[in-house]
């Protein structure tokens, strides 16, 4: 599906009027728009296809895992245990900068 680079006609574009010129333009720029229309539609495609597929694994691995395994705990959970949350330790390893006034006075 790969196209050839293809080189622009120079002697064309050199010797050529100027409405030959927007003429051109305009015609590279409709081709540009129809490869960025199919490129969209190849995006959205690959991107189904990749959804499809990671739901696939997904029901794989969990058929895949022991009945007896224990559930896996939610994240507020953990957190609730402790009394804190996530963000309160966020940045609790570094210091505070010292504070700079930026008023004019």
């Amino acid at each position: 599906m790969l196209c050839p680079k293809t080189q622009p006609p120079w002697e064309f574009l050199l010797s050529a009027s100027r409405n030959s010129l927007q003429s051109y333009e305009l015609s590279r720029l409709a081709h540009a728009a129809n490869l960025k229309k199919e490129i969209d539609a190849l995006l959205d495609q690959w991107l189904e296809e990749n959804a499809c597929a990671m739901l696939a694994r997904l029901l794989i691995q969990q058929r895949e895992r022991p009945a007896h395994a224990p559930e896996p705990v939610a994240a507020k959970d953990l957190f609730s245990a402790r009394g804190s949350a996530v963000s309160d330790n966020v940045f609790a390893n570094r210091t505070a900068p010292p504070h700079v006034n930026h008023s004019s006075a």
